[in-house]
């Protein structure tokens, strides 16, 4: 039995095909050909098979698994910048 791809599906694969491309694997001819083979196909076979001759992607360390992590460490080097703008300010005013 043959699942349905979604329209995120097929989106990730074109972007996977972009990668690709960046990297040098594919051309540009071959690119836009697999991007409208990728955009025309209703089952995630379809999609598989447009990618199967490519090298797996790896997903680069732990960043990669932890999107949330960014931002955590924004919002705790901004929090530090506060705390040592106040500790600054309190010197001064004495």
């Amino acid at each position: 039995m043959d699942i349905r791809a979604s329209d995120d599906d097929r989106q990730r694969t074109v972007a996977a095909l972009e990668r690709h491309a960046g990297a040098g694997r594919l051309t540009l001819d071959e690119f836009a050909e697999r991007a409208k083979v990728a955009h025309s196909a209703r089952t995630l076979d379809e999609l598989a098979a447009i990618t199967g001759d490519l090298p797996a992607e790896t997903t680069g360390g732990a960043v990669a698994a932890e999107p949330g992590r960014d931002l955590l460490i924004l919002f705790a080097v901004a929090a530090a910048t506060l705390i040592l703008l106040g500790v600054f300010i309190a010197m001064i005013r004495t």
